[in-house]
């Protein structure tokens, strides 16, 4: 979507403070966010793509913008979880659970289970064989998309002209994924953009930018 969380290539958001030694986690209840996230992954009430449009769809602006990282990451599982009735807005303020019906659905992960998913981890590539629309040096132009849901297209390589540079495999269609639970598999592409073409004249002539995008993302020139 069009949103405040796709800043690249936006002007006068600051500087990059990087931190010496950065701890993992600044504060106790960032991790405690961590793990809940992780906790509730194997219910299945929603996936990664989901999860990632609910934090683009905070709002106003301002507030995605003004909270710390992980704070996203608790109002966007709040957001999930009461939309999918796991909580109630009466329970997450008063901090007391009410006795609900109990049916069938999959349990949170215990903590043990949560160290091992974060030690396995997680991919969105698919094992499956679809022919590529693109080949190493085909030269592309992105399309110019303005969708309301999520997408990993971002808008400063819309309507630009590139290069394929690696053909990654295929993945998961996270435009698709994040709307309906449909994979849609495709492959991923490494595509290389001259500075020139994305920010104009004035850019280096030496540089370039890199950027991972599916099929659906790109038009052969």
């Amino acid at each position: 979507m069009n949103g405040v969380h796709d800043m690249g290539g936006i002007r006068n958001m600051g500087p990059i403070e990087l931190e010496e030694n950065e701890p993992v986690f600044h504060f106790k209840w960032e991790g405690r966010v961590f793990a809940l996230n992780m906790a509730t992954g194997p219910l299945r009430l929603w996936n990664l793509d989901m999860k990632r449009q609910a934090t683009e769809s905070m709002q106003p602006p301002e507030r995605y913008l003004s909270a710390p990282y992980y704070e996203r990451w608790l109002e966007s599982l709040i957001r999930l979880l009461k939309e999918r009735d796991v909580i109630t807005e009466e329970e997450l303020v008063t901090g007391e659970v009410k006795l609900k019906e109990i049916v069938e659905t999959p349990s949170a992960a215990s903590p043990h289970e949560v160290l091992a998913l974060v030690e396995k981890g997680r991919s969105a590539r698919v094992k499956t064989n679809i022919k590529p629309r693109f080949k190493v040096g085909d030269k592309i132009v992105t399309r110019n998309i303005n969708t309301p849901t999520h997408t990993r297209l971002p808008r400063y390589v819309r309507g630009k002209c590139g290069r394929i540079e690696r053909d990654h495999g295929v993945f998961i269609f996270p435009d698709t994924h994040s709307q309906n639970w449909d994979q849609s598999p495709q492959h991923v592409y490494v595509v290389s953009f001259t500075a020139r073409e994305l920010w104009g004249p004035d850019a280096s002539p030496r540089d370039r930018v890199f950027v991972d995008l599916w099929d659906s993302y790109m038009d052969i020139i």
